[in-house]
């Protein structure tokens, strides 16, 4: 793993966390400033993607912290903190902007359902949304140490990205309010190069990402 990936990296994760305020006041202005009609509703894709990207965001938190105290590699644990660093400042903004807008936090509907993709969702073993983790996935996170908890965690993440990438791309298509456009692009563009660095930490340790 070459540390110029891991600066990268850290210097992604800083940045997002620099601009969240911006963001978050950008949206305060225009919620502000505009009209009723330009506030989205409970359906709507901007409401959607907020409460299920929120939600899809705490797991990849909470995998992140479970292979920090299974592991001893910087690299892995940096790696592991980056992500959920930025996961869950983002996942405050998210949910944030629900209550900017008055809107509820959950739905009666199946996740992705702002997608058009709610009969996706089986939410079977605790895997609400494609790319998440069941249950038992984690808890044989929990069980493990090591580069087997490493391969484990680079693995799952590899599939929550891409999970993830799918839905923020759904975002920059469907969602109506600009800033939650920007970043969801925003991160598309990040889980996308990380995608790549944890491609090359799994080929290290003589594994590669699930099919």
């Amino acid at each position: 793993m070459k540390r110029r990936h891991i600066g990268w990296i850290a210097g992604a994760a800083a940045a997002v966390l620099v601009a969240a305020g911006a963001i978050t006041y950008a949206v305060a202005e225009d919620a502000g400033s505009g009209t009723a009609a330009k506030t989205p509703g409970a359906e709507s894709a901007d409401a959607g993607f907020a409460r299920d990207m929120a939600v899809h965001h705490q797991q990849a938190v909470e995998m992140s912290y479970i292979v920090r105290d299974r592991t001893q590699n910087p690299e892995v644990r940096r790696l592991a903190y980056d992500i959920a660093q930025t996961q869950a400042n983002q996942r405050g903004m998210l949910l944030g902007w629900l209550d900017l807008w008055g809107l509820p936090k959950v739905s009666a509907d199946p996740p992705m359902t702002w997608m058009g993709m709610g009969d996706m969702a089986s939410g079977k073993d605790g895997a609400l949304m494609p790319g998440m983790a069941t249950n038992t996935e984690l808890k044989k996170l929990q069980s493990l140490n090591g580069k087997q908890a490493e391969i484990l965690y680079l693995q799952l993440m590899t599939g929550h990205h891409k999970g993830g990438i799918h839905m923020a791309e759904g975002c920059v298509q469907k969602c109506t309010v600009g800033v939650e456009k920007r970043l969801a692009q925003g991160m598309v563009d990040a889980q996308q190069s990380e995608l790549q660095v944890m491609a090359q930490m799994l080929k290290e340790r003589g594994s590669a990402p699930r099919s």
